[in-house]
């Protein structure tokens, strides 16, 4: 059974969070956001399902609304207004460092102040940033400069810790010889587990470095509930991920199916089976699954209670091996292009 706290990494070793944590892209990150009053429903479900002294890991983002635009953290700004007392109950992780009304990465100290700066504005102090971290690695300079940076906005108290994202192993170690490395925020799930999720896992493990596991189900796909590319809202981005195509949908809801079966032996949901297999990879890993929901969010928190032993765990991965995705993540594009594995 999954432990239902665990600790951070880095210079966050001494705080303890829910081991499944709370992705909030999908609140503001369309052209109509959900209710303030349901995305607050599912956060607070959330934080008041831990014990007492442990905090609910909330993953944010500076561009996380329609347009790029700080939708999200406006909305936890009003939702820190409304419930101050759940200001100190959680811990807020917050993805920035792009150039504006663009997504390439940009680590000079100018634009990182600025990512920084507007994401405390859109907070109007409701919350400090506990954690800040650059979205993508900027490969036009050494990683080792960009965290240098990023040490110099925590001496003005900007933020506490220091994370990382989409980046490979060799660049996660480069990164955390400068300034420990809280966490790092990774795609995991059943149908992202490759050579360099592994590496990366194999690396937090070594160094005591959290991972923040992003869309443990596939951007809901291996929820089950979508059965087809016609399930996605009509504006909805995923339509544009390759392995949501045509061409490749039916192969890939294979693997959802042999999932679903072993999920309902297990008398689970298929997102709780997904998160649980996410959360036992290793001590380390945190999955943060999205949701705007009450219901939902109680259903992937149950994850917890989902028993997976050895055995589980070693026919979990022999699906997963039998099974080929077909498309990328994203786009099909070379990850290059999207600035993924920095």
């Amino acid at each position: 059974m999954v432990s239902q706290t665990t600790k951070l990494g880095g210079t966050a070793s001494n705080v303890t969070i829910g081991k499944i944590g709370h992705g909030l892209m999908f609140m503001t990150a369309k052209e109509v956001p959900s209710p303030d009053e349901e995305c607050f429903e599912a956060i607070k479900a959330g934080v008041d399902s831990l014990p007492a002294g442990a905090k609910m890991f909330l993953n944010s983002a500076e561009f996380y609304g329609h347009g790029l635009s700080t939708a999200n953290l406006e909305m936890l700004a009003r939702f820190f207004a409304k419930y101050p007392e759940y200001a100190d109950k959680t811990f807020l992780s917050v993805k920035g460092g792009l150039k504006l009304h663009s997504l390439e990465p940009d680590a000079s100290l100018e634009n990182l102040r600025r990512s920084v700066d507007t994401v405390n504005a859109a907070l109007k102090g409701t919350k400090k940033v506990d954690l800040f971290q650059m979205a993508r690695v900027d490969k036009k300079i050494p990683v080792e400069e960009a965290i240098k940076n990023m040490t110099v906005l925590i001496k003005e108290g900007k933020f506490d810790h220091i994370g990382m994202s989409e980046c490979r192993a060799e660049t996660l170690r480069r990164g955390h010889s400068v300034h420990p490395i809280t966490a790092v925020e990774i795609e995991v799930s059943p149908w992202a587990y490759e050579e360099q999720q592994k590496k990366v896992i194999a690396a937090v493990q070594e160094l005591n470095i959290t991972v923040a596991a992003y869309s443990p189900l596939g951007s809901g796909f291996l929820t089950g509930q979508i059965k087809s590319p016609d399930d996605f809202p009509e504006k909805d981005f995923r339509r544009q991920f390759g392995r949501f195509q045509p061409e490749n949908f039916q192969h890939n809801l294979t693997l959802v199916t042999e999932l679903s079966a072993f999920a309902e032996r297990k008398k689970a949901t298929p997102a709780q089976l997904c998160i649980a297999w996410v959360a036992q990879l290793a001590p380390q890993m945190v999955p943060i699954p999205g949701s705007s929901h009450k219901k939902r969010t109680l259903e992937n928190l149950g994850a917890v209670e989902v028993d997976l032993s050895e055995q589980d765990m070693q026919e979990i991965g022999r699906i997963i091996a039998s099974h080929e995705v077909k498309g990328k993540r994203y786009m099909d594009v070379p990850d290059e292009v999207l600035n993924l594995w920095g």
